[in-house]
């Protein structure tokens, strides 16, 4: 009995597809956005500029495709769950497939021509955005939405 109350509570503690794209969508609309301002306006980095908000579109775009293929990984693990250091390899790899589609390849359309689009600045626009997603998942959207983990990941 305890074992099936056990996996009960693991399945609906789990974040589904749904909940991981409502707070991916809900965490970089907040913020990612407040966090690209700075870069934006030309305070952090080379002038101002909407580059930033185009990757985080991108981020968020592509993500929603990439949440699907991490929740099948997710339902093939024995615990269900999804793991903080998988959270960090999956923004790696979403980095380096954003940089690559804008930087690299080209197949992502940029406001700015893409040599004037540096690797520094890069890393320190997404690793700041990913670092306060990161935080905002761990730490406020249990404080905002005490169910939330309860319900998939759903906050709406």
């Amino acid at each position: 009995m305890v074992n099936c109350e056990l996996r009960l509570a693991n399945y609906f503690m789990t974040p589904t597809l749904i909940g991981r794209w409502q707070t991916r969508i809900l965490l970089l609309a907040t913020a990612g956005v407040l966090v690209s301002l700075p870069f934006a306006m030309g305070w952090i980095g080379p002038g101002s500029s909407s580059i930033y908000f185009v990757i985080l579109l991108y981020v968020a775009l592509f993500g929603l495709g990439w949440d699907a293929v991490y929740n099948q990984i997710q339902k093939s693990r024995w615990d269900r769950d999804w793991p903080a250091v998988y959270q960090v390899f999956a923004g790696i790899w979403e980095m380096l497939f954003v940089w690559c589609g804008v930087k690299l390849l080209g197949f992502l359309p940029i406001p700015i021509p893409k040599e004037n689009l540096f690797w520094g600045v890069f890393f320190q626009h997404y690793l700041t955005v990913w670092l306060a997603v990161f935080i905002s998942s761990q730490v406020i959207m249990r404080i905002i939405f005490p169910f939330w983990r309860f319900r998939g990941g759903k906050w709406l």
